[in-house]
């Protein structure tokens, strides 16, 4: 790889890490207000006499697809399988986007990539603050679906500035900004959205308080994050002289794009029924809930910031996957809240590992100038598991019950261990020198 001097490679990552931060604090303000805020919509557009609505349309045909189940589903969830909805949605366009923002980084380097998402977050969130009917908040989530590229980015700009020691406690950084985030993010986001500042639009404030993060994330971009494409950052004199030699593959990014899918298709299923099985089993309320929620981020932080940094990212997988099978087993049986909080341990080492522990042998398999849409297009594997998870387990969930739905689940996830311990290999270099790296990196 392209040498990348100390002092550079610590001003990029400080850039990275307040950049993804300051991003995914603004994308997690919306998470707990998504049942009031579509609650809002429903409330003025959904009614007997608004028919005719583009939101009473969604609302007619969520009600056909609960009356197909032979187990009735409560009213009460009419707004999170919209909710739901909306997030897979998000997350097929993310499909979508990702490999073509990753190739357009490839090829036209990554500061210029990460600003042009950028511009089409600022959009996104502007039409947010602007939703005063259901129609115009669809489009902020489409538009911001087929924008979002800061993480995937941010990942392919540490890769370039890692050697292959320190890759992997790079990529555990921004899981850590992951955690951090989504620990205090939503619970900042709910206390904006109490705060009801225009009358056609009560969550206006905290989608204000969002636009100004990112904002402010973009002008911090502009003027501090250099270009770290290796083909964009050589002399002239290094652009002519003999390309880089070819990467030797150790696993194949068919492999490591299934692997993703299969673990986010159970994973975020999995995520997005846990409030419903709470309230079944517990009847959490959503303040209950935010705490577990946050209880999980918290730990996944702790782990990221002092254990994943510290592993190899075939070890770090290895074990994720297999934390997340025993998650599964329990969360099919559990009857008490100590052992709910026990599989939510599960469930927070699960977060804090896979998908960086992919990511950083995502990068070790591609060359410097293919390693944006080899990352993208991992993402966009994973993103499409994401996106269809919710939906096809929840029908089980509904169909079959609990202990169904985490079996199902738990044989899927087995699958994936199977592929982590048996498919995948460890790349030459990725735990080379581990100890010395690990002490430059401290």
């Amino acid at each position: 790889m392209t040498s990348v001097e100390p002092s550079t490679r610590k001003r990029v990552l400080k850039v990275i890490f307040v950049s993804l931060l300051l991003d995914l604090i603004s994308f997690t303000f919306i998470l707990p207000l998504f049942p009031k805020l579509l609650e809002f919509y429903r409330n003025s557009e959904a009614g007997p006499e608004s028919q005719s609505t583009l939101l009473a349309r969604i609302f007619g045909g969520l009600n056909a697809y609960k009356s197909a189940f032979a187990k009735p589903i409560d009213s009460r969830y009419d707004i999170v399988l919209l909710g739901g909805a909306l997030g897979s949605l998000f997350s097929l366009l993310q499909a979508i986007a990702s490999p073509v923002i990753g190739h357009l980084s490839d090829k036209y380097g990554r500061r210029a990539a990460l600003l042009a998402s950028m511009t089409g977050n600022i959009l996104s969130v502007l039409l947010w603050v602007m939703a005063v009917d259901f129609r115009t908040f669809l489009a902020s989530r489409i538009v911001g679906g087929l924008s979002e590229g800061n993480v995937q980015l941010a990942t392919a700009i540490a890769t370039d500035i890692s050697d292959e020691n320190s890759r992997g406690s790079t990529m555990a950084l921004i899981g850590a900004c992951f955690s951090i985030a989504f620990t205090f993010g939503p619970a900042l986001g709910a206390y904006l959205g109490s705060i009801a500042t225009v009358a056609a639009n009560p969550f206006a404030t905290a989608a204000s308080v969002s636009l100004t993060l990112i904002v402010a994330e973009t002008v911090y971009l502009y003027l501090a994050l250099p270009e770290t494409l290796p083909k964009k950052t050589e002399k002239t004199a290094a652009k002519n002289a003999a390309q880089p030699a070819a990467v030797t593959r150790t696993n194949s990014h068919f492999l490591l794009n299934l692997v993703h899918f299969s673990f986010l298709l159970f994973f975020s299923g999995m995520e997005f029924s846990l409030p419903f099985m709470t309230y079944d089993l517990f009847q959490y309320n959503s303040a209950q809930n935010g705490r577990l929620l946050g209880f999980v981020g918290l730990v996944a932080s702790i782990l990221q910031g002092g254990v994943t940094r510290r592993l190899s990212p075939l070890l770090t997988v290895q074990i994720g996957v297999s934390a997340c099978l025993f998650a599964f087993v329990l969360l099919g049986r559990i009857n008490t809240v100590g052992l709910l909080y026990v599989a939510a341990t599960c469930l927070a080492t699960t977060s804090a590992t896979v998908v960086s522990g992919l990511n950083t042998l995502s990068s070790f398999e591609a060359s410097e100038g293919e390693r944006g849409g080899k990352l993208g297009i991992l993402r966009s594997w994973g993103q499409l598991g994401r996106g269809l998870g919710p939906i096809l387990f929840t029908s089980v969930y509904w169909w079959a019950g609990r202990e169904v739905a985490y079996g199902t689940g738990a044989l899927g996830i087995l699958g994936v261990a199977i592929l982590a311990f048996a498919g995948l290999k460890s790349p030459p270099g990725s735990i080379k020198k581990k100890a010395k790296s690990e002490k430059k990196e401290l």
